[in-house]
């Protein structure tokens, strides 16, 4: 197999395993850090709880804007997870080497913000104990039984496509962290499944991911092809498109990619693996997100200029909201920084570097989050009826306290999960890696003890 560019040459197995099972012992800002969103999860549920109490009445959402800032979330972070199809399963199948100290991260991202996107479901339902009802009572036209039904699939392959790359890397930890505690110990020799590191084996586990990777594939691009019907198909100013499908996905490639970048920054940094996470890593992904970004930029321009072209009598108010009205500052803030300018740094390589990178994705990021309220607010405040003999309240949204706080609390969530994980497993593959520096299967066998 070929070396991964811009990496030391040479590293023996002792240094590969010390490195990437060093962050798991001793790292000062875990507690901080885990205190810090632990913070926001609490305040989150207790916000959750009043919702219960009192009812949907304590969100801004009624008759006419039903849909707020829980389903925007919803979209954000089902396109945040779509980023480990693109990274393990499309560049993984067509052999790009350099993505093998990063598949991982994009996979610990697509688990944690997948696990999250469901929940966020429920936190927009009213009645969230009548959730069993859809699986009972749904219909199979309902687009929102086909949205459920995909969820739990990508979920669960996701699991799957992460644990599975894990097994090999059981006996390096099982040496490593002696010193931790029993239940590590004990966990890490179940999720060994029995691994001796034969060639059978190791030919068994790289089919298996080869296999999920190929299954991944068709139902992520049905997690938020699905997602984009639950608009498309909506009677609605704004939603009524044929690009919706494709527009998601390259719309979820590129948010994801931003949060691979951010991830790769902060443990290339953070858990001092500059020598395995370098420039080179930054410098594809940044190439990377320019194609994306182009992509999406063309079905941006596709979604505003038809119905411009057009203008039928109900756009007209819903493309000036959007290009001159009251979301007008968030719309080109959304544009212009969270995809234009970023698109033009991205295409000159000192932007990117690292550090550069880094604050490219953070605004992508968060372009991309609220690109996905404007695609939902601005429609719900023009139904083709028009708005009146309701309160005043009825004919503007903006998020309460409350919806904040719950939304940021699934944040906050998706982030734990992905420290959690990093905390527990290495957050690049120790076999693939050794694999890369030309460490056969019987020295690593030898290193662990089981020849």
């Amino acid at each position: 197999m070929s070396k991964v560019k811009n990496k030391e040459p040479g590293k023996s197995l002792n240094t590969i395993v010390s490195d990437l099972t060093k962050p798991l012992k001793t790292h000062y800002g875990f507690t901080p850090w885990i205190l810090f969103l632990t913070a926001i999860m609490l305040l989150g549920i207790g916000a959750y709880i009043i919702q219960l109490r009192d009812g949907l009445g304590v969100t801004a959402m009624r008759d006419y804007i039903s849909w707020g800032l829980y389903i925007s979330s919803f979209i954000f972070f089902i396109a945040t997870a779509l980023i480990g199809m693109l990274i393990s399963a499309v560049l993984g199948l067509i052999g790009i080497k350099w993505i093998t100290p990063i598949a991982r991260i994009a996979e610990m991202i697509a688990v944690g913000f997948a696990l999250w996107a469901g929940l966020v479901i429920i936190f927009d339902m009213g009645r969230p104990d009548r959730f069993w009802h859809l699986f009972v009572y749904g219909r199979v036209q309902s687009p929102i039984v086909w949205d459920v039904t995909v969820v739990i699939t990508y979920v669960a392959i996701s699991i799957l496509l992460y644990l599975l790359p894990l097994i090999p890397d059981m006996p390096f930890l099982k040496k490593a962290m002696t010193d931790q505690a029993k239940w590590k110990q004990k966990m890490y020799h179940i999720l060994s499944f029995g691994w001796v590191g034969s060639e059978g084996q190791y030919k068994l586990i790289k089919r298996l991911i080869r296999v999920l990777a190929v299954l991944i594939i068709p139902v992520a691009l049905a997690i938020h092809t699905v997602t984009s019907w639950l608009f498309a198909m909506t009677l609605r100013v704004g939603w009524d498109s044929t690009i919706f499908g494709p527009y998601y996905v390259t719309g979820a490639f590129v948010t994801g990619g931003a949060a691979v970048v951010i991830a790769m920054f902060i443990f290339s940094t953070d858990f001092r693996l500059k020598n395995y996470i370098t420039h080179f890593h930054f410098d594809k992904m940044g190439r990377l997100m320019v194609l994306l970004m182009l992509v999406y930029f063309y079905f941006n321009i596709n979604e505003f200029l038809v119905p411009g072209y057009k203008m039928k009598l109900l756009e007209k108010p819903h493309l000036y909201g959007l290009f001159q009205g009251d979301f007008a500052l968030m719309f080109w803030l959304v544009q212009i920084g969270g995809m234009i300018i970023p698109i033009i740094l991205l295409l000159f390589k000192k932007m990117r570097k690292p550090l550069p990178s880094l604050i490219i994705a953070i605004a992508v990021l968060i372009g991309a989050f609220f690109k996905r309220y404007i695609i939902t607010i601005p429609t719900l405040m023009h139904p083709h009826l028009p708005i009146q003999n309701v309160p005043a309240e009825f004919h503007t949204y903006w998020p309460t306290t409350f919806e904040w706080s719950i939304t940021m609390m699934a944040i906050a969530g998706a982030v734990l999960v992905v420290t959690i994980l990093a905390k527990l497993f290495p957050i690049m593959p120790i076999w693939e890696i050794a694999h890369e520096e030309g460490i056969t299967n019987e020295e690593m066998n030898e290193f662990t003890g089981n020849n």
